[in-house]
């Protein structure tokens, strides 16, 4: 990878560390793990582990990467040599991307799934569909690892496509397009909420304050969610 290779702008980068902690574990896991560990209790630890651990690693994540100005195993290369110390720290680098691969082998088959929504959702299959209905389709997706293998090629590819052209050309611009209409579905589904779902019902499941459900199981969770974001 070149070392010469920057974000375009702040404010694309900005949307690309949005865009890479605003994931299925935030929109999805987070509103029923926090109802289920005492709501707004299970919030105060979240918060808590935000802020003693994930943003220090951010940051020290953002420090290797403008000081390496590399993909992550150079990265560390270059800076256990700037501290007089063993180039095999790149070793932690590589670590972290097979984390990363192994998050990819099931966010991929998810986001196949959410194709197949939008698909389904385009060609009107869930114009007035009924909840068992929607239940229904999802049952034969998942009886059918065709299809499933279809839409997880489609989206492998797309992926794949987006990181070939760089950090500028591709990652760069295709934040800067998604993120925008992630945010406005966002602002959809919480106005649709708003007038036609029990919007109040939801504030009560994840913020009403159970503390006694706060065991050292929550804590964990809550630890985990912190790296996860």
């Amino acid at each position: 990878m070149s070392t010469n290779v920057t974000w375009k702008g702040r404010w694309t980068f900005i949307l690309a560390a949005t865009g890479s902690a605003v994931g299925l574990g935030n929109i999805w896991k987070f509103p029923y793990i926090t109802g289920e560990y005492g709501g707004g209790a299970f919030v105060l630890v979240y918060l808590a582990c935000i802020l003693l651990i994930g943003i220090p690693v951010m940051i020290a994540e953002i420090m290797v990467g403008r000081a390496g100005r590399s993909d992550p195993v150079h990265s560390m290369s270059k800076m256990g040599k700037a501290a007089g110390r063993s180039a095999n720290w790149g070793a932690v680098g590589a670590i972290g991307i097979l984390a990363g691969l192994m998050i990819m082998m099931f966010y991929s088959v998810v986001a196949g799934w959410a194709l197949d929504y939008v698909a389904q959702s385009i060609s009107g299959n869930y114009h007035q569909a009924t909840t068992a209905t929607i239940e229904q389709n999802f049952s034969l997706l998942l009886s059918d690892p065709s299809e499933q293998l279809i839409w997880h090629s489609m989206f492998c590819l797309i992926t794949a496509s987006i990181v070939a052209g760089g950090v500028t050309n591709g990652i760069g611009k295709s934040v800067d397009i998604l993120m925008p209409i992630l945010f406005g579905c966002l602002l959809l589904l919480l106005g649709y909420s708003w007038l036609n779902g029990d919007f109040s019902a939801g504030l009560h499941f994840m913020f009403d304050t159970d503390f006694s459900k706060l065991n050292s199981e929550a804590i964990i969770v809550a630890m985990g969610h912190a790296f996860f974001t």
